[in-house]
């Protein structure tokens, strides 16, 4: 089977915040399983996109939920009109053709699916397939990547230490006031004045963080907002539409949101 199908032609843009791509780097040539850490929407994915691209391997990304279950992940049989086909789920698609395997956000997954990746990620490199009868040997050039945010999930929806110590990890956090302006120049197209003002208004958010607020407001949805400005919204609508309505619905959080963004842009 080709896969060049899951290979990122275009560079995403990633704007390194210290030596995560040199990191990286080196645990992808030991082929060595990565954990990446951090809060939502602070990059974590783009940078495994990023890094695909830059090492050329095709990527095949997996968003994990509550509905996935092992099968989904490894494959199963189907009816066609012939009778009866196995078709590869992803991970066994990179398993056995060489890819990256990512799953975003993993304890979002149930339990029992947990179990069927510890066999490709210690020295057996392996996956069996019990319903086909197959062990599938990793292909020399395959890796495994999961995501999770720690700080948003409570003791009932965390992984188990068996599955942690499996990996090595890289901790992910929000970029830096500099690094998050220019991202948004960049994903945005503002201006150099109108990115430092949106930072500013997302800083002011996170320090509600645990008052008020699960989440502060992402670097995503940062640059949703400059995308809405590049498209001829005023600036406080913007921020309102994109960084203050999708994260909360408290009344008073939204005012104080609301009003910061009025002293900022006003």
């Amino acid at each position: 089977m080709d896969i060049s199908q899951y290979k990122i032609d275009r560079e995403p843009f990633y704007d390194a915040q210290s030596n995560e791509i040199e990191l990286y780097e080196a645990a992808y040539a030991a082929r060595l399983p990565v954990m990446v850490k951090g809060p939502t929407g602070c990059g974590k994915s783009r940078f495994i996109e990023h890094m695909a691209w830059k090492l050329d391997k095709p990527i095949i990304t997996v968003s994990c939920n509550e509905d996935i279950t092992a099968a989904d992940l490894v494959g199963r049989y189907l009816l066609d009109a012939q009778g009866t086909r196995w078709v590869d789920g992803p991970l066994t698609l990179a398993a056995r053709y060489g890819a990256i395997c990512y799953l975003d956000e993993i304890v979002e997954a149930r339990q029992d699916t947990m179990v069927v990746i510890h066999a490709l990620t210690d020295h057996r490199r392996e996956l069996s397939l019990d319903k086909k009868g197959e062990l599938i040997k990793a292909h020399p050039d395959f890796q495994l990547v999961i995501s999770y945010n720690p700080g948003y999930q409570s003791l009932m929806k965390d992984l188990k230490q068996s599955t942690k110590q499996r990996f090595c990890a890289m901790d992910f956090d929000y970029a830096s006031a500099e690094i998050e302006a220019h991202i948004l120049q960049q994903e945005g197209s503002v201006d150099a004045d109108t990115a430092a003002k949106l930072v500013q208004i997302g800083e002011t958010a996170r320090n509600l963080k645990g008052h008020g607020l699960d989440e502060g407001i992402s670097t995503r949805l940062m640059v949703y907002a400059a995308v809405l400005i590049n498209q001829g919204i005023t600036p406080v609508e913007a921020c309102k539409m994109a960084l203050v309505r999708p994260i909360t619905d408290d009344l008073d959080i939204r005012k104080t949101l609301d009003n910061a963004i009025e002293m900022v842009f006003g």
